[in-house]
C-alpha cells in the first residue's frame, strides 16, 4: 500500500503475505470459503484477490458477499436463559477479512500520523492491554499520591458501547484526520450495508 492521502495501492506480495498466515483453525463465513483454501492456492490466488481488493477500494464498492455473517450466540456467564448472557460473534467472509486488513492498516496509520490516537489509549491498539492501561494508571495514580495530591477515581462500563457510536460522526472525524476518499467511501458502504 503507497501513497498518502492518495488512493491505495494493494500489492500481489502483500495479499500473498496475508493468506499465507490465515489461521486454518478459523471459521468460515456464509461464502464457504475455508481459511485453509485461501492459505494454500495463495500463490495462485493473490493475483486476483489483489485485482479485486484494489477495485473494491478504489470504488468504495464492497461485495455483497463480504457483508454477510453467520451469527451465533456465545454463552457468557450467569442464567441461560437471558439471551443478554450471550454474546453475538459473526463469521463472515475470510477473503473480506483479509480487505479488512488493509483497510484497518490503512485506517490506523493515517489517524496514528495525524495525533488522532492518544498515548492514553490502550484498547483495540496493537502491543497494547488492559495490562498496559492498568499499569499506566497504577503510575500515574502512584506517583500523585507521593506528590501528596488527592486522587478520585471513577471507572465508567458503557453496555454495548460500539452500537452507540454514531457512523455519520465517525466517518467526518476520519475525514478531519485526513483520511482518502476511497477508504471514507469503502467504509461507509461496508457499515452501512452489513447484514
Amino acid at each position: 500500500m503507497e501513497g498518502k492521502n492518495k488512493p491505495p495501492i494493494i500489492q500481489e506480495e502483500a495479499v500473498n503475505d496475508l493468506l499465507c498466515h490465515l489461521d486454518t483453525h478459523k471459521s468460515m463465513g456464509p461464502d464457504g470459503i475455508h481459511p485453509r483454501v485461501l492459505r494454500e492456492l495463495a500463490e495462485e490466488l493473490a493475483k486476483p484477490l489483489s485485482i479485486i481488493y484494489q477495485q473494491s477500494w478504489l470504488t468504495g464498492e464492497v461485495p455483497d458477499d463480504w457483508r454477510l455473517a453467520n451469527v451465533t450466540p456465545i454463552y457468557k456467564k450467569g442464567q441461560k436463559e437471558d439471551l443478554g448472557n450471550y454474546r453475538p460473534v459473526s463469521l463472515t467472509s475470510v477473503p473480506g477479512k483479509v480487505m479488512e486488513q488493509f483497510i484497518l492498516s490503512a485506517l490506523t496509520r493515517q489517524v496514528q500520523d495525524n495525533q488522532g490516537i492518544r498515548p492514553s489509549q490502550h484498547g483495540f491498539m496493537k502491543g497494547r492491554s488492559c495490562l498496559t492501561n492498568l499499569i499506566s494508571f497504577y503510575d500515574k495514580v502512584t506517583r500523585l499520591v507521593d506528590e501528596g495530591k488527592a486522587v478520585d477515581v471513577i471507572y465508567l462500563d458503557f453496555s454495548k458501547a460500539f452500537n452507540t457510536v454514531s457512523h455519520s460522526i465517525l466517518l467526518e472525524k476520519l475525514a478531519a484526520h485526513g483520511l482518502d476518499g476511497c477508504t471514507l467511501c469503502w467504509v461507509k458502504n461496508w457499515r452501512l450495508h452489513s447484514n
